[in-house]
C-alpha cells in the first residue's frame, strides 16, 4: 500500500527546511491572531457559546492541513457555515442549549462523514459542475441575514426569535425609537476603530483591537452607571473531549441538514483552494481535500467543535504571511491554544455590542462586490444563478438555498452540453496545393458536396445532447435532402447508450433513403466502447473509417453517379 495514499502529509514533509519552518511560523502567529475573534464571532453567529468558535480553530485545521491537498488552505469556522448550523438546529434546540451544542456535534459528524465518503468515492471531480457562483450568491445573502440577525446586539432591542428576514425588519422599524444608545455607541466605536485600522494600518489585527476598544469604553460605562450585556467569561481551557448523539431519531432527523452542511463546506474548501493554487503554481487534489474536510470534522465533533470548511480571509492572509506549507494552519492552531490558556478571562468584559460590531464588519467583508458585478455584467446565465440562491437565501430555508443553488448551476451546465457545436465541413480547394484541407464553412464560405455533408460534433453524443445532434442530422436529410452524412468524430469524448441508439436509429433511417450515416477518426477508447456495445456491428463496420481520406473515398463510389456527372462543384479529388 503506498504510505503518501493513507498519510497525505509525507508529501509536503519534505519540503520542511529552516527557513520553512520561520516563515511557517511567522504566517502562523498572524493567523491565530485574526482567527482569535472571528472563532468567538463565528460560534455566536452559529448560536454557540463563544469558545466553540475557538475549539474548532484549533483542531479542524490540524486535521485538515495533514489530511488535505493544498499548502495554503486553512480551515476551521466560516461565517457560511455558521449561519446554516444556526438554521439547521434552531428550529430543534434554543440556540446556547446543552440541547443545541450535541445536535449541532452531531450535524458536524454527519457533515464529516457525508464529505469522507464523497472523497474516498472519488468524486471530488463533481465539484466542477457546481458554479463557483452558488456560492458568492450564498454568503451575499448569508451576510445580510448575519447582520440582520445582529441587529439586537447593535441596537439593544429586544428582538423575537425565527422570525422571517422582513418581518424582523418590520419590528426593527417600529421599535427603532427604544434604542439603546449606550448599547449602539459601543457597537459604532468598535466597528469604526476597526474600519480605520484596516484602512491606515492593514497589517494591524483590526477586529482585535475594535474589541478591546469596545470592551474599554463598556467598562467606562458600566463605571459610570450605564452597565450594557457581556458577553461572559470564556473558559481557560482546551478543547474537552466531547461525544454526538448518535440516536437513531437524531441522526434521522439531522442527516438531509448535515448533507447541505457537507456540500457547502467542500464547495468552499476547494473552491479557496484552487483560487489560491492559481497564485501558488500547486495542483489541488479535490478527492483529498474532500478527505482532509471529512476527517478533519469527523475529529472535530468528538474534540467539542462544530463544523469547519476552509476560510478565504485566513487563506489568503497564510498565503500572503509567506506560508511555505500546512505547518503554518498547525502552528496558528497551537499558538491560538497558548494565547486562550493567557487571556481567557479577560474576555469576561468583552460587551455583546461589541461583538455586534465586529460580527458586522465580517458580515461585509462576506459580500463580494467586484464578482457579483462581474457576474452581472458578463454573464446572463450565472447571474440567473446568482439571483436565484440570494434570494432563496434570504426568503427560504438556508439548505433548500444551497441546493437550488447547486441544482440550478448543474441545469445551466447540462443546458451547454445538450447544445454541442456542429460544425459543417468541406473542402478548401484554394489551398494552393495538390492536398485538399477539410475546413469549417463558417469560418471561410466554400462550395460543398450537393450529396454528402461532413460535419464534426464538437462534444460528447449523450442523452443530454440527443434531441439537438437528432435535430441537425433530420435538417440536413429532409431540408438539404441530402442522404449521406460523414461524422468527423475528433471532437467526441463519449457515446453513451442513448447516443448509439440515437444514432443507430438515424443510420437504419438514412440507409432507407439510400443514403447512410458514416464515422471517421473515432477516438480509441470511444470506438472499442460502442464495439462492446454492439453499436459498430449493427451500423455495419463498412460505415467505419481510420481517416476521413478513406471514408471520402469510399462514399464517393456509393454516390448517385448520374447527379456526379452533373455536377460542376467538384469538391472531392475523386471527382476529377
Amino acid at each position: 500500500m503506498d504510505l503518501i495514499a493513507v498519510f497525505p502529509f509525507l508529501r509536503w514533509f519534505k519540503l520542511v527546511t529552516k527557513q520553512s519552518l520561520k516563515a511557517d511560523f511567522i504566517a502562523g502567529l498572524t493567523g491565530a491572531v485574526i482567527v482569535l475573534p472571528q472563532g468567538v464571532a463565528f460560534a455566536t453567529i452559529a448560536g454557540l457559546p463563544p469558545e466553540y468558535g475557538l475549539y474548532t480553530a484549533m483542531i479542524t485545521p490540524i486535521v485538515a492541513a495533514l489530511f488535505g491537498s493544498s499548502l495554503h488552505l486553512i480551515s476551521g469556522p466560516t461565517t457560511a457555515i455558521s449561519i446554516v448550523i444556526f438554521s439547521s438546529i434552531s428550529h430543534h434546540a434554543d440556540p446556547g442549549t446543552p440541547e443545541f451544542i450535541s445536535l449541532a456535534l452531531t450535524i458536524t459528524f454527519l457533515a464529516g462523514v457525508y464529505q469522507l465518503v464523497f472523497g474516498l468515492a472519488r468524486l471530488g471531480k463533481l465539484v466542477n459542475f457546481v458554479s463557483h457562483t452558488v456560492v458568492i450568491g450564498f454568503t451575499a445573502g448569508a451576510a445580510i441575514l448575519i447582520a440582520t440577525s445582529q441587529m439586537k446586539n447593535v441596537l439593544g432591542l429586544a428582538l423575537p426569535k425565527g422570525d422571517t428576514f422582513f418581518h424582523t425588519w418590520v419590528v426593527i422599524w417600529h421599535q427603532f425609537s427604544e434604542t439603546n444608545l449606550y448599547v449602539l455607541t459601543i457597537a459604532l466605536c468598535t466597528l469604526l476603530t476597526a474600519l480605520v485600522l484596516k484602512k491606515k494600518f492593514p497589517n494591524l489585527p483590526d477586529l482585535l483591537i475594535g474589541m478591546v476598544v469596545g470592551s474599554i469604553l463598556a467598562y467606562w460605562m458600566a463605571l459610570s452607571g450605564h452597565p450594557v450585556p457581556l458577553v461572559g467569561e470564556i473558559p481557560a481551557h482546551l478543547p474537552p473531549p466531547s461525544i454526538p448523539d448518535f440516536s437513531y431519531a437524531s441522526i434521522k432527523m439531522l442527516a438531509p441538514e448535515a448533507f447541505a452542511v457537507a456540500l457547502l463546506g467542500l464547495i468552499e474548501a476547494v473552491s479557496i483552494s484552487r483560487s489560491i493554487s492559481n497564485k501558488s503554481n500547486q495542483r489541488i487534489d479535490a478527492n483529498q481535500e474532500f478527505i482532509g474536510q471529512g476527517l478533519s470534522n469527523i475529529a472535530g465533533s468528538f474534540f467539542s467543535s462544530y463544523a469547519g470548511s476552509g476560510s478565504f480571509t485566513r487563506s489568503g492572509v497564510n498565503y500572503a504571511a509567506g506560508a511555505k506549507t500546512p505547518l503554518s494552519a498547525i502552528f496558528a492552531a497551537f499558538i491560538l491554544m497558548v494565547i486562550i490558556l493567557s487571556i481567557a478571562p479577560l474576555t469576561a468584559y468583552l460587551p455583546v455590542a461589541a461583538m455586534g460590531g465586529v460580527i458586522l464588519i465580517v458580515a461585509y467583508k462576506l459580500i463580494d462586490f467586484h464578482r457579483i458585478r462581474e457576474i452581472i455584467k458578463n454573464s446572463k446565465s450565472e447571474s440567473a444563478i446568482f439571483l436565484t440562491t440570494f434570494l432563496a437565501t434570504l426568503l427560504l430555508e438556508l439548505e433548500f438555498a444551497i441546493y437550488l443553488g447547486v441544482l440550478l448551476s448543474l441545469v445551466v451546465f447540462l443546458a451547454r452540453t445538450a447544445t454541442p457545436e456542429i460544425v459543417t465541413l468541406s473542402i478548401d480547394r484554394d489551398t494552393g496545393s495538390e492536398k485538399r484541407k477539410l475546413v469549417n464553412i463558417s469560418n471561410k464560405p466554400v462550395n460543398q458536396c450537393p450529396q454528402l455533408k461532413i460535419i464534426r460534433i464538437d462534444m460528447s453524443v449523450y442523452f443530454g445532447s440527443l434531441d439537438y445532434i437528432q435535430n441537425r442530422i433530420d435538417q440536413i436529410t429532409e431540408k438539404e435532402r441530402i442522404v449521406h452524412i460523414l461524422i468527423v468524430a475528433t471532437g467526441i469524448n463519449l457515446i453513451d447508450l442513448s447516443g448509439e441508439e440515437m444514432l443507430l436509429t438515424s443510420a437504419n433511417r438514412l440507409k432507407q433513403l439510400g443514403g447512410g450515416l458514416y464515422f471517421s477518426e473515432l477516438k480509441e477508447r470511444v470506438y472499442e466502447a460502442i464495439s462492446r456495445h454492439g453499436f459498430v456491428k449493427k451500423v455495419g463496420n463498412q460505415y467505419f473509417f481510420d481517416r476521413k481520406k478513406e471514408a471520402i473515398a469510399s462514399i464517393y463510389r456509393r454516390l448517385n453517379q448520374d447527379l456526379c456527372d452533373k455536377c460542376e462543384v467538384h469538391i472531392f479529388n475523386e471527382c476529377e
